[in-house]
């Protein structure tokens, strides 16, 4: 019995708001429409927002209420999570007052929406490496902001993407092996260039022993005549792991590739422990 008396009162409600909004929609009178679009913001009614806003902000232009007017714009774009609308708006809103109310905030939601709309790693990053430049020159331009740190958090976490994104290619180079090409030098060259832009992140450890593994598998795959001086490229390699992570969790299976390169070479290794190894490693540091 209640559900049959509520389903006719929210209708007449649902009608009524329509209506209004309507009424609105024709009216010329601008002042009213920017009252209504401030209402319909503060009910959470961002597409009725946009609409008005975008219909009246060209009669402002030049005008005292045009700042608030593009800030609230973008406001309404951003909770209608659309955010590809919302940089663009905030962009405009700090270009065009570099030094006004909103600026700060303009700067970091442009950035902080793309970051909300960047996707999983094993897709394009584009909008990940656009909010990193809009949250980069937000700290440029307010390095004790309000939003800075939270601005800080989101570069580091957007970065582990990269690097991830990078290390999931490094993968499948190194899966690939020698099938159509050599693969193992893809996955040496991404590894390192990985390592260069991202030597900080939690894959540093993966990188590094992806390049191992490849440079193995690359002098393994050699001919003969070349295999001298990748085995010992990948010795060189292998200390350089060691002197990196002397703790490092691919430790045992970094010196069976150094086992295996010295036997290569024609090397002692029968007595060789993980001891001898950095025995070794410290007398190469000390002739330095």
């Amino acid at each position: 019995m209640k559900f049959k008396i509520l389903c006719p009162l929210l209708l007449i409600l649902f009608l009524t708001s329509c209506g209004e909004y309507n009424k609105i929609l024709k009216s010329s009178d601008a002042e009213l429409k920017y009252k209504y679009a401030q209402k319909y913001f503060d009910e959470k009614k961002y597409g009725r927002t946009i609409t008005l806003l975008g219909e009246i902000l060209p009669y402002y232009k030049n005008r005292s209420e045009e700042q608030a007017m593009t800030f609230l714009l973008g406001q309404a774009y951003f909770y209608d999570k659309d955010y590809a609308s919302a940089t663009q708006i905030y962009k405009r809103y700090y270009t065009q007052f570099p030094k006004g109310e909103y600026t700060e905030l303009a700067r970091f939601n442009a950035g902080y929406g793309l970051y909300l709309d960047s996707p999983d790693a094993r897709l394009d990053q584009t909008n990940t490496h656009k909010s990193m430049q809009e949250l980069n020159e937000y700290l440029e331009y307010f390095p004790k902001g309000e939003k800075a740190k939270q601005a800080e958090d989101l570069l580091f976490e957007m970065q582990e993407k990269l690097a991830y994104k990078e290390f999931m290619s490094c993968r499948l180079y190194y899966n690939l092996g020698m099938y159509m090409g050599n693969n193992y030098q893809s996955c040496i060259v991404t590894a390192r260039e990985a390592l260069k832009d991202y030597p900080f992140s939690v894959y540093t450890e993966e990188f590094q022993i992806l390049i191992i593994r490849s440079k193995f598998e690359l002098a393994a795959h050699s001919v003969h005549e070349m295999q001298p001086v990748r085995y010992r490229d990948l010795i060189d390699e292998h200390f350089n792991y060691i002197n990196m992570f002397p703790q490092g969790k691919y430790k045992k299976e970094s010196t069976k590739y150094y086992r295996e390169a010295l036997k290569s070479l024609g090397q002692e290794v029968d007595d060789l422990t993980n001891e001898a190894v950095e025995e070794q490693l410290q007398q190469k540091d000390d002739k330095k």
